[in-house]
């Protein structure tokens, strides 16, 4: 018996080690930070574990994001960096894997320390504009992002102010993004998030003061930034209607031409909007001087995908309400990125149009590198060109420099990335259907590279319609039936689509009429006589009627339909009437002599259910508005088979 539990060990014990093995997608990828200091200076260097390259992509590579623990940050792979004081300073890395299959590395925070100044320490200035909003990746569910909040002061005192950021947009119905961090560096403060009080001020450049003579003095105060908002009150109203979460900030002594920078740290949800072609957004706005209302809006807009690839096409049209797509402008983005060795000259973007958006109406916003629209004639200049096939629009970069991020000394990414970015009103008619476009990119003479789906969809909106018509029983004496009624359906479907209804009867009919005859003995009168009972009974029914049933529209103008109908009596008055006559006489010589009538009425509610199949046609406008129809409504039980015919209007 020891013999064979040793053999049985021996045999299993390697397949339970083995099987208990953990497998490789299980595993945390972790990225790793190196420095080297010397002085006040820090090189550092990211140790990143393999790339999963995806078949078909260009050569997977990684991104990265630094912040340097003081305020500065850096998008460069290996940066150095100068501190400007001794101190304990904590270095974070986010690495960015693209074209990879798998999850972006995480990475612990390094504390370095630096305990003497031997270098100058360069404060120059790198902000074009007072106010900007930045990310380090694209969003993707259940990833981490970081939003850059970067703000200068362009006046020529010192100044303390606000600064406000909305987040989660109230078109989603989860939110997108948790805030699970803030790292200010130069002594920023949150406040209430109700705190929205602003001084009603408005920064005026002309001030008028006395002069010795009486008259009045132009006295430019301070110099004022033309396109800057003046309606602080009304700007943060218009950001609460869009915005769920919001979060406002102070700052104080910020110097003349002093920068400065703010860290969001936002935490995708899993319940993130997982179409791959939505454009989400993060609204900061900055106030430079808490004594005015003078202020600033950014709006930093995202794409939403499932992996970081920079070759992109987005759409803020991915859910859209059918009813009012006549008044909405779509706007797309292109966003491509070079990576190859050298300098690309030309890029060509070859995206699809689809039927129910009007190629004339087409117009580019905004561009990356910043070019002309090509005229018609041939130039030598840097110009992107549109031209136009029956499917396609084809933009295409002439005569530029957009540098490859294998390229020697090229250290910025993003100075390797370009995009188009354009608008498209819909068509004049066109069907309530699922469309998607995609881009096939080529830079130069090399192979396409494919986009992913931009998808529009439409949300099911509802159509009530209004209903009347007459119901035909054949069966039935002396018939009459009218009703009104509402429908409720998806608005104006396409082709297959559900239907309920709810219709309301006044119904009134005979029954059938039934004769008994039979021969009486009076034996008080001591004679025989014959006795005719006549029985009728009228019905006048308030009847419920709800069809439920599948349609489906065969053209703009014709539409076909079958389903169940459930019909109950809400209310039934039966009055039964009872004629006798008495004859004298036999079968075939009758005299009459007596008659008399009988009359009783009853009442019940909520009787007589009952279920049918029914089978339509409709012929008018069938997918909106007045069309008329007929309908079959075979019932289970004998005598209620009738036709309906009927006029509605579907709104």
């Amino acid at each position: 018996m020891k013999k064979y539990l040793t053999l049985f060990l021996t045999l299993t014990l390697p397949l339970f080690i083995f099987g208990q093995a953990p497998i490789n997608d299980t595993i945390t990828r972790t990225a790793t930070i190196k420095t080297n200091i010397v002085g006040n200076s820090v090189l550092l260097t990211p140790e990143t574990p393999a790339l999963n390259q995806i078949a078909g992509a260009p050569k997977a590579f990684y991104t990265h994001y630094w912040e340097m623990g003081d305020g500065s940050y850096s998008k460069e792979a290996t940066p150095k960096h100068t501190y400007k004081q001794k101190g304990e300073y904590e270095i974070k890395l986010w690495a960015t894997n693209n074209y990879d299959t798998g999850k972006p590395p995480t990475t612990r925070p390094k504390k370095i320390k630096i305990n003497s100044v031997t270098d100058d320490y360069l404060d120059e200035a790198s902000m074009e504009d007072d106010f900007t909003l930045k990310r380090n990746r694209e969003p993707v569910p259940e990833e981490e992002i970081v939003t850059i909040l970067s703000y200068k002061n362009i006046k020529n005192y010192t100044t303390n102010g606000k600064i406000y950021l909305f987040f989660n947009e109230l078109k989603y119905k989860a939110n997108n993004f948790e805030l699970t961090d803030t790292r200010f560096h130069h002594n920023e403060k949150s406040v209430l998030t109700g705190a929205f009080a602003s001084t009603q001020n408005i920064e005026n450049n002309n001030t008028y003061l006395a002069s010795l003579n009486d008259e009045a003095t132009n006295f430019r105060n301070i110099s004022q930034d033309t396109t800057i908002k003046t309606n602080l009150p009304l700007t943060l109203s218009q950001a609460q209607a869009m915005y769920k979460n919001w979060r406002v900030l102070e700052f104080d002594n910020m110097e003349p031409e002093e920068e400065r920078n703010i860290f969001f740290s936002l935490k995708t949800t899993p319940e993130m909007v997982k179409d791959t072609s939505a454009i989400i957004s993060v609204r900061g706005i900055y106030v430079p001087d808490a004594n005015y209302d003078n202020h600033k809006v950014k709006d930093m807009e995202m794409e939403i995908v499932t992996s970081h690839d920079p070759n992109k096409m987005s759409s803020n049209g991915t859910f859209m309400n059918y009813r009012l797509v006549r008044f909405k402008t779509l706007k797309y983005k292109i966003k491509f990125q070079n990576n190859g060795e050298g300098p690309a000259n030309t890029i060509r973007l070859e995206t699809d149009i689809p039927e129910m958006l009007d190629k004339s109406t087409l117009k580019v916003v905004d561009m990356y590198p910043k070019c002309d629209i090509c005229p018609k004639r041939d130039v030598l200049y840097s110009c992107l060109d549109t031209t136009f096939t029956k499917t396609q629009a084809i933009f295409t970069f002439k005569n530029i420099y957009l540098p490859g991020s294998e390229q020697k000394n090229v250290k910025e990414y993003d100075s390797t990335k370009g995009f188009v970015k354009y608008s498209i009103k819909f068509a004049k008619d066109f069907h309530k259907v699922k469309t998607k476009s995609r881009t096939a990119i080529i830079f130069d003479k090399n192979d396409p590279i494919i986009t992913n789906y931009s998808t529009t969809r439409f949300l099911p909106g509802i159509s009530i319609g209004a209903k009347m018509g007459y119901n035909s029983f054949s069966d039935l004496r002396n018939s009459e039936s009218y009703f009104i009624g509402a429908t409720l359906s998806p608005y104006k479907s396409y082709r297959l689509y559900w239907q309920i209804e709810l219709m309301n009867n006044f119904h009134n009919y005979d029954s059938n009429i039934d004769v008994i005859e039979e021969f009486v003995d009076d034996a008080a009168q001591g004679f025989r006589y014959l006795q005719r009972t006549t029985t009728q009974t009228t019905y006048k029914n308030i009847d419920w009627d709800v069809p439920v049933l599948l349609r489906y529209n065969l053209n703009n103008f014709i539409g076909i339909g079958a389903g169940l109908q459930n019909t109950i009596s809400l209310s039934e008055k039966s009055t039964q009437n009872t004629f006798t006559e008495q004859f004298e006489g036999d079968a075939i010589e009758k005299n009459l002599f007596n008659s008399f009538e009988e009359s009783s009425s009853t009442s019940e509610s909520f009787t007589n259910l009952r279920t049918g199949l029914l089978f339509e046609a409709t012929a008018g406008f069938a997918r909106i508005g007045p069309s008329l129809g007929a309908r079959f409504i075979m019932n289970f039980e004998e005598d209620f088979n009738y036709w309906q015919f009927y006029a509605i209007w579907k709104f």
